[in-house]
């Protein structure tokens, strides 16, 4: 009896992991099942979705967390649903992808791609520095306005030894700025008279995460969609590289005494497993009737992973957050903004 009960332990352990998850899970399904029938609504009283199921999802999140005092049974769920799901999701959209899309891109995209980053990164280091921004949270909102938002911002924070009160306060601010910005892009493309592909090519190179560029480009067709989440892609993968140089040179300030960040982990393994998706899918190692299937899975959880970032978002912090901080992210991002829409002009 007593080895029988000590080998059905770790079921009982891993029962006890998956039940705490179980709330927050269904309260981001319950959102997410919410936001599919608000689109609903707007397209059959207003003849079009104006705002996309994801962004309904994220916006629903907000208000929610805003209006309501959240019980901590919904933590875990609510994590696994933003980080986890999510990751899920981004390799699953590997599938949508072929090595003949990345060359398609060319290497002029490669090259404006690591040149709004490198600009943006440039920008927003000047701006914190003048803005009175300490060096440490100047470098949280370069990375996340100008890479990938929260995943830069943790990537980067124990690089440059931030503090726990910065990596916080950055997370909030730049979730807000994030927010404005994929709510703003489909009310202000649409009088610049761009074509859909470079609509989508200022999504992916403004917008710092892979679910709020689909959230911004979706309303401008499949192309916008696509190119908008290839360029993003691609913006992530400067993440492992930034990170290295930044290891590079703290370890130099610091001292020797200070360990270097191992490489390998630099960069997240969801970038790695949507280029092994986007492998098969380019060598015909996944079944052309499978493809609906995982595009349709990899969409409802991209929605669910909206509608905890929704769920993560508290306003009240934000409006608690610095003057110069609050200055330093709303300039990074105008200016990122600007120079990506002066460079698709330009290239189209």
């Amino acid at each position: 009896m007593h080895i029988s009960c000590f080998r059905n332990r770790p079921i009982f352990i891993l029962s006890g992991i998956v039940g705490a998850k179980l709330p927050g899970i269904a309260l981001c399904a319950g959102i997410t099942v919410l936001a599919f029938e608000a689109e609903k609504i707007e397209q059959a009283f207003l003849q079009k979705a104006w705002l996309e199921m994801l962004n309904l999802a994220l916006v629903i999140g907000v208000c929610l967390r805003s209006v309501s005092h959240r019980s901590r049974i919904f933590d875990s769920g609510i994590r696994f649903c933003s980080k986890s799901l999510l990751d899920v999701a981004i390799v699953l959209l590997g599938t949508g992808f072929s090595m003949a899309g990345i060359i398609s891109a060319g290497p002029v995209m490669i090259a404006c791609v690591f040149g709004i980053v490198s600009f943006s990164l440039a920008l927003t280091v000047l701006i914190g520095r003048m803005a009175g921004l300490s060096r440490s949270q100047t470098l949280l909102v370069a990375c996340g306005n100008s890479i990938c938002g929260n995943s830069a911002i943790m990537a980067v924070a124990p690089v440059i030894h931030a503090r726990d009160e910065e990596i916080g306060a950055t997370l909030a601010f730049t979730a807000a700025g994030g927010l404005a910005v994929v709510l703003g892009l489909p009310l202000l493309l649409p009088f610049l008279h761009l074509s859909d592909i470079a609509e989508g090519n200022v999504a992916g190179l403004t917008v710092y995460a892979v679910p709020q560029v689909m959230a911004a480009a979706s309303p401008f067709g499949a192309a916008a969609l696509h190119t908008g989440t290839l360029v993003k892609l691609m913006r992530v993968l400067t993440l492992g590289p930034v990170c290295i140089v930044l290891s590079f040179l703290f370890t130099r300030r610091e001292g020797p005494s200070v360990t270097r960040s191992n490489p390998c982990r630099l960069v997240p393994w969801y970038i790695t497993g949507f280029l092994m998706m986007m492998i098969c899918r380019s060598f015909s190692l996944i079944p052309e009737a499978v493809l609906p299937i995982l595009n349709s899975f990899a969409t409802a959880l991209t929605v669910m992973a909206m509608a905890a970032l929704g769920m993560s978002i508290d306003i009240r912090s934000v409006f608690k957050a610095s003057g110069p901080l609050m200055l330093t992210v709303v300039l990074s991002l105008v200016g990122l903004v600007s120079a990506s829409l002066m460079l698709v002009k330009v290239l189209t």
